[in-house]
């Protein structure tokens, strides 16, 4: 087979099946309305859960930055690329999550791979949940410990996984708040099994962090003791894009020396990190609890009706509200469907969600007004007839 036969014939799979992923061209695709050919859309697939992609501080900031820094950072962070806007943000995050380090990555994504592939060794075994993040388990699949799963949130699999012999250590993954579910981890007693067999945890909190907890603290705030690892990400509740992972110093000290991911790659731009500074500034303020309240209300108003209808969804109380289709071609019918009434979702198809659990993942954000959330009702009532 040549190169050509092959991915010609990987195409074809996916098309057979449904699951050929395409992108879209819009303009405002973070924002309650989005537009495409013209066309506005009332937005239910952004991540910009509080809205503040759209927050006048922030932008300002952002710009306020550029013109002191540039719009680039000019290296890694180990050569030139680190700045005092870069040390100032690591220093309040750090402060402001509990924890004696913060060490900023340009995504998520990079920040879950950096952190498996510098800590673990063939001996170790990271337990991980089922349906942890795409980074995560693709990071744990390549690195060179033995990979074990737990069904989704089940305590007891976890502790017995734990329990086997280990020649090496033990690392638990989970997130706060799952990315395609919705749903929220068990994290007191996940953590409390780890601990009893001298393991560490991994938290990513990508979906909780600015969300969630005093201050928008995230699913951690209020545990009874925090999460050996914390990767928190800021292309959600923040509004803007890029990662930190927050740990011990000595850990901090390590993954400088040993996470690939951070030493050879550009940082981020200075004036991102002015932004982001200016994003946590809003995130802790009454107009961050304000959005979180706001938020929950659209939430509660949603969920309130849109248990009523024929469709399966998952008991989420966050802004991910999953609609669980199940058949690729009909998830991805009804969000046809919508987007004909001028309501904007996209479907979930596997590889990204398990086989026969295609959805669409509805997103709700405090930029959203009570008539956007009733005007999504009904066009899911207009298709469940």
């Amino acid at each position: 087979m040549t190169w050509q036969q092959r991915i010609d014939t990987a195409l074809d799979a996916r098309r057979a099946t449904d699951t050929l992923r395409s992108r879209t061209v819009v303009d405002g695709g973070a924002g309650r309305f989005l537009t495409r050919d013209q066309r506005r859309f009332c937005n239910f697939s952004s991540n910009d859960y509080l809205g503040l992609s759209q927050h006048p501080a922030i932008i300002r900031a952002w710009q306020q930055g550029a013109d002191v820094y540039g719009v680039g950072s000019g290296g890694s962070g180990h050569v030139s690329g680190y700045t005092r806007a870069h040390h100032a943000l690591e220093a309040e995050l750090a402060d402001w999550l509990g924890y004696p380090r913060a060490l900023l990555f340009i995504s998520g994504f990079a920040a879950n791979q950096a952190l498996i592939a510098a800590l673990m060794d063939k001996d170790d075994r990271i337990v991980a949940d089922r349906l942890s993040h795409a980074s995560l388990l693709e990071a744990a699949s390549l690195s060179p410990a033995q990979l074990r799963r737990f069904a989704h949130n089940d305590v007891s699999q976890l502790s017995a996984l734990l329990a086997k012999p280990c020649a090496g250590q033990q690392l638990v993954i989970t997130e706060g708040v799952f990315s395609m579910d919705g749903d929220s981890a068990p994290l007191d007693e996940l953590g409390a099994a780890a601990r009893q067999h001298h393991a560490w945890t991994l938290v990513d909190d990508a979906h909780g962090i600015g969300v969630l907890g005093a201050e928008g603290r995230g699913s951690t705030a209020a545990l009874d003791a925090r999460p050996d690892l914390l990767v928190v990400t800021f292309g959600k509740g923040f509004g803007v894009s890029g990662a930190a992972v927050l740990c011990s110093a000595s850990v901090a000290d390590y993954l400088l020396q040993c996470a690939r991911h951070l030493i050879y790659s550009t940082s981020m731009p200075p004036a991102q990190a002015v932004a982001l500074r200016a994003a946590l500034k809003v995130i802790r303020s009454d107009d961050g609890a304000q959005r979180r309240h706001t938020l929950a209300d659209r939430v509660h108003r949603f969920r309130e009706v849109v248990t009523r209808l024929p469709y399966q969804m998952t008991p989420s109380q966050s802004a991910i509200q999953p609609l669980i289709v199940g058949d690729n071609r009909q998830a991805m019918q009804l969000a046809g469907h919508l987007r004909e009434r001028g309501i904007w979702t996209t479907a979930i198809r596997p590889p990204t969600v398990p086989a026969g659990t295609a959805r669409l993942r509805l997103t709700l954000t405090a930029a959203h007004e009570p008539d956007d959330i009733d005007a999504l009702l009904e066009a899911l009532h207009a298709a469940g007839q």
